[in-house]
């Protein structure tokens, strides 16, 4: 997805307001027909109250978290991010639409980090983890996307092939303990029983954290979304009227469900609603600031002033639903998508994020973490027992004192580490310990004789402080003993912070015998460069390299000012060679980009000329290439 383009078009749509079809299933399938009175609270979360954030056990919720935005950040009017979603699905007749917004999460954010085209995960599994596994919500069908990220973090999921979802709820003709009574029945009936043994034993997909509440301010949702790429799980209370369901107790305006339109409740709807109440989750995936709804009244009509002057609801969430591709026929993104308006998510909704998975199949040696999961960590798991870091570590050296990081400012601070013991490096990791109340400010780096290496760059947006691990190959080989420079650079205003430590971790090569090492061969180009505005071919900036040698691998720094950094799209070639793109029209906070980037594609001999392309793609910004490095690793 494009999404500088996204950025820059001025688009002319505006939704029709007209249609006819009525009611749909809150919680359940669209495609069937509206509930009678008899079935209302079938297929809803019973217990609206559950898909919130709890303030006493998760600590602040909704407004009282910080927004996820800069006070100063300008948002395109229209956004979204329907080109990173897997199939709308239909949860039918069964209470789970949390399971279903969680599960469709985990697949966008596994789309989103790439190692997966076309995931497709186990509502039927994560139901039963959720009651199982963590032991939540085990007397109701519902859960909330706290306890199902937590599941995701701790247990993982399986394949929908693993454990494919049933529709319908157990009843006693599945077992005689099903009754239909929530409270009463017991846990696997609202599980739909035991994952069978080839689920049990499948592959598990994990996310890497359990997630946080954010703020539901408009601008806090969408400056997530914006800067990470990623969507907002959404849940709380459910009104009838609102969303034309066919078990509201008040009269309903049909003409919305085709575009599946969600208006912002009047206070006959709340009244009725809160006689029967109910709850629903979904996925956010953007925005629409110009789309205008018009309200509806207690008697279900469009909404008018007492000059007879329509009542407008103006600005709309798109949302990915869980009724399958019967409701919202029309929505121009495409069906089982929906509209909800910003007053109804920011009054009566809870918000939940996570972060994008971090696929490990096998063990790490040297990260302090349990990659292949199983149960063993660095050198205790047997295939480490032969890795150089288990045979001879060389050890770790802190730096404890807490330095202020100055705001805006871009020197930042450094801090250093002496380390006193030679040896041949074979692996280096660094802990960071950084309070911040806005990370995605911050660039940190690591310097050693000379060579600086981008450990982070102002990545998670609004989230608060950087506790991290960072694996670095960059020095594998060069000598360990020296000073080692950590530097933290915080490139906006408004937020402040302190670096509090850092711990240095080194492993040697057994007896100084690296075995076959690879060689390194440098090169820069740091002559200025201007880049054309609005220009494809934009401009190039060419390495020579005399040494040879096989290449191995291929890394490329580069040092860009521009005032829009969504707009480039960088590219490198060697000899003449078909260009590799390395970003392209990527959204980045600031307007300056510094990043190391790992070179796919290039073997043979590391002789030759690389070429460097920068090129602007849309108009009214500029910028320069300031310089750029290669380093290449030969064997």
């Amino acid at each position: 997805m494009q999404r500088a383009l996204l950025v820059r078009m001025k688009r002319a749509f505006r939704l029709l307001l007209a249609g006819a079809l009525a009611g749909s299933v809150a919680c359940g399938d669209g495609g069937d027909p509206p509930l009678t009175d008899d079935e209302v609270d079938f297929g809803l979360e019973s217990n609206p109250d559950s898909l919130r954030c709890d303030p006493s056990v998760e600590g602040a919720c909704d407004g009282d978290l910080p927004s996820e935005g800069k006070f100063d950040e300008v948002l395109p009017a229209q956004f979204n991010l329907v080109a990173t979603q897997s199939p709308v699905k239909s949860q039918g007749r069964r209470g789970v639409c949390s399971i279903f917004g969680t599960t469709a999460y985990q697949e966008h954010l596994y789309i989103v980090e790439g190692s997966i085209t076309m995931p497709d995960f186990s509502e039927q599994f994560l139901q039963w983890s959720t009651k199982f596994e963590v032991g939540a919500f085990q007397n109701t069908s519902g859960s909330n996307a706290s306890t199902n990220l937590r599941a995701l973090n701790r247990y993982g999921s399986v394949l929908e092939s693993d454990w494919p979802y049933e529709p319908n709820a157990w009843t006693a003709t599945n077992d005689p303990e099903c009754t239909g009574e929530e409270a009463s029945q017991p846990t696997r009936c609202h599980t739909n029983g035991e994952p069978p043994a080839a689920a049990l034993m499948a592959r598990r997909w994990f996310l890497g954290s359990s997630g946080r509440w954010i703020n539901t301010r408009p601008e806090s949702i969408k400056s997530h979304m914006f800067n990470t790429g990623t969507g907002v799980q959404a849940g709380g209370d459910f009104y009838y009227q609102a969303w034309g369901h066919g078990g509201s107790k008040i009269p309903t305006y049909g003409d919305y469900r085709r575009f599946g339109y969600v208006t912002t409740p009047n206070a006959e709807d709340i009244t009725s609603s809160n006689t029967h109440r109910a709850g629903h989750s979904f996925l956010l995936v953007g925005w629409d600031d110009e789309l205008e709804v018009q309200a509806i009244d207690g008697e279900g009509n469009l909404a008018v002033d007492a000059s007879g002057e329509p009542i407008m609801q103006r600005g709309f969430f798109l949302f990915k639903n869980s009724w399958g591709t019967g409701w919202a026929t029309e929505n121009p993104h495409g069906a089982g998508y929906g509209w909800i308006s910003y007053e109804y998510v920011q009054r009566y909704l809870s918000a939940y994020i996570a972060d994008t998975p971090v696929i490990m199949d096998d063990e790490i040696c040297g990260d302090g973490l349990d990659n292949d999961r199983n149960g063993a960590i660095d050198c205790a798991d047997a295939v480490c027992a032969m890795d150089r870091g288990c045979v001879d570590p060389a050890g770790s050296y802190s730096n404890t004192m807490a330095f202020p990081i100055p705001d805006n400012d871009a020197s930042g601070v450094s801090s250093t580490i002496t380390v006193p013991d030679s040896g041949t490096l074979s692996g280096v990791s660094v802990d960071v310990d950084i309070t911040h109340t806005y990370r995605g400010d911050l660039t940190v780096t690591l310097t050693k004789g000379g060579r600086t290496v981008t450990l982070f760059e102002r990545e998670g947006a609004g989230s608060d402080d950087l506790r991290q691990t960072f694996d670095v190959s960059d020095f594998d080989g060069d000598d360990a003993a020296g000073d080692w420079v950590l530097t933290v650079i915080d490139n906006a205003s408004a937020d402040e912070g302190t670096l509090n430590s850092w711990t240095l971790n080194l492993t040697t090569c057994a007896g100084g015998d690296c075995g076959s090492m690879p060689s390194t061969i440098n090169g820069m180009n740091d002559t200025l460069s201007v880049i054309p505005d609005e220009d494809a071919a934009g401009v190039d900036s060419s390495i020579t390299i005399s040494e040879g040698g096989n290449i191995a691998t291929v890394r490329a720094t580069v040092n860009i000012t521009h005032t829009f950094i969504g707009d480039l799209t960088i590219s490198i070639s060697k000899d003449g060679g078909t260009p590799i793109v390395l970003q392209a029209e990527e959204l980045i906070e600031g307007d300056t980009l510094m990043r190391t980037y790992t070179v796919e594609g290039l073997s043979g001999d590391a002789a030759g000329t690389y070429t460097l392309n920068v090129a602007d793609n849309a108009a009214r910004d500029q910028g320069t290439l300031n310089s750029w490095s290669l380093e290449i690793l030969t064997d």
